[in-house]
């Protein structure tokens, strides 16, 4: 006789379907360093082929959702502020925010600049080395933000005009209030689906981590870090520093929460930036942490949290070129004085948005570079170890994603401190999408 009883606890444990998505990632992880290793070791080809094209097309998948995810949560995000009480307030100490801790990450990047001098004795030439295709400019970068057509900028991917039609198709939605109602209702219904279908790739988080990994442990060897290891050090210290120490201060001090509760609850997020390398393909799973796990009202969050993902680059656009200019400047001999540091600050935190939420951040480190006069080819020169930089600096952004809104919440006395205090369930449902309201 077939029993039909239910699972024991034991089977549930040792499934790993049922473990909590953070174990599961962290599974992942070790999987993935354990095949990269080994392929390296062996030499193996078909196993570094394998874990590349799972990291790939994990990374693909991600990217697929990009145009309709960020257009339409900009657009709902915005046209949904008519609902929020003091938006206008909230949406400016949002901003705020936003530059204040930019400006704090770029100055703890331009200190371990001086401190390190990761360019100083570095046995390397700019000769050979090409200037990126992709480059940032204060042109390029202001005339880019209006799309020249608008299809192409959902065919080509250019996040930056996306955010640009979905705030000017949101602020008119605000302007029209009911007239708009059915464009607005489609929009929402579209960003609906657009999360689901996100959400069941974010479930292969843990299968594209092992790709992810394993491949950068095959790909690159000491022998390839060793002249860059100060740099690469530096970048990680940076980004550490901000994240174990800058956030927590300003979680403790100015929003009266408890920062390793926060980092407890915000921690599937951070892991998933972390090997994704997208914070805008880790937007709906920062969204849910924000609003289930830390208490950020939902029509708040809606705004804060896409806003957030395509301008709020603590990682990519603060730190990383900091220290990528001072690398550069020393590489090639260049001084760099008060004036030249200044303007990495103003760079970093007025070109933000250039970084646009996607893997890597090269557009951002050449407008640094070209803003001081610095040689592009040093980019080029970067972009060897670019992915495991990229890592860590993803993973500052998405925490400073979450931190800001909880703070302006809890500053405006919006948070819902008992979510935040009480302890969170494993995360392993879907969630169940609540769209804002559109209608008065």
């Amino acid at each position: 006789m077939v029993s039909l009883s239910a699972p024991s606890s034991r089977s549930r444990t040792l499934n790993p379907a049922r473990w909590p998505f953070g174990v599961q990632i962290l599974l992942g992880l070790v999987v993935g360093i354990a095949a990269g290793f080994l392929a390296r070791a062996t030499d193996a080809a078909w196993l570094t082929s394998t874990l590349t094209q799972v990291g790939s097309i994990f990374v693909q998948l991600l990217k697929l959702a990009v145009p309709p995810l960020v257009f339409t949560a900009v657009l709902v995000s915005v046209a949904g502020l008519r609902h929020v009480t003091n938006a206008a307030r909230l949406a400016g100490r949002t901003l705020l925010w936003f530059m204040g801790t930019a400006l704090i990450a770029v100055a703890v990047g331009i200190m371990l600049g001086l401190v390190t001098n990761p360019g100083r004795g570095v046995d390397l030439t700019l000769t050979g080395a090409k200037a990126p295709e992709a480059k940032g400019g204060w042109t390029d970068f202001l005339t880019g933000i209006i799309p020249t057509n608008v299809v192409g900028a959902f065919t080509n991917g250019n996040v930056l005009q996306l955010v640009f039609l979905g705030a000017v198709l949101g602020v008119a939605a605000l302007k029209l209030g009911d007239a708009a109602k059915p464009v607005v209702t489609l929009a929402e219904s579209v960003l609906e689906l657009v999360q689901k279908a996100l959400w069941w790739v974010i479930r292969l988080a843990p299968i594209g981590t092992a790709g992810l990994i394993g491949k950068a442990i095959a790909s690159y060897g000491w022998h390839l870090l060793r002249p860059l290891a100060t740099f690469t050090i530096a970048v990680y210290a940076g980004c550490l520093i901000v994240l174990v120490i800058v956030y927590p201060i300003l979680l403790r001090t100015v929003g009266g929460v408890n920062p390793i509760r926060f980092y407890a609850k915000a921690w599937p997020a951070v892991e998933l930036a972390f090997v994704s390398r997208s914070s805008i393909g880790t937007m709906p799973l920062t969204q849910r942490m924000v609003t289930e796990r830390l208490g950020v009202p939902r029509e708040y969050a809606s705004f804060a949290v896409p806003f957030g993902a395509t301008t709020k680059m603590d990682g990519c656009a603060a730190v990383y070129p900091a220290l990528a200019a001072i690398f550069v400047a020393q590489l090639t001999g260049m001084q760099l004085g008060l004036r030249d540091y200044l303007l990495i600050a103003f760079v970093s935190v007025v070109g933000s948005a250039a970084t646009a939420g996607l893997t890597g951040a090269i557009v951002m480190l050449t407008l640094t570079l070209s803003t001081l006069g610095l040689p592009l080819a040093g980019a080029g020169l970067l972009l060897a170890i670019d992915p495991i930089l990229d890592m860590i600096r993803t993973a500052t952004n998405v925490a400073g994603q979450m931190v800001i809104p909880v703070l302006v919440a809890k500053r405006e006395g919006i948070l819902d401190q008992d979510a935040f205090d009480q302890p969170s369930p494993p995360l392993v449902a879907e969630p169940t999408p609540e769209p804002v309201p559109v209608a008065a």
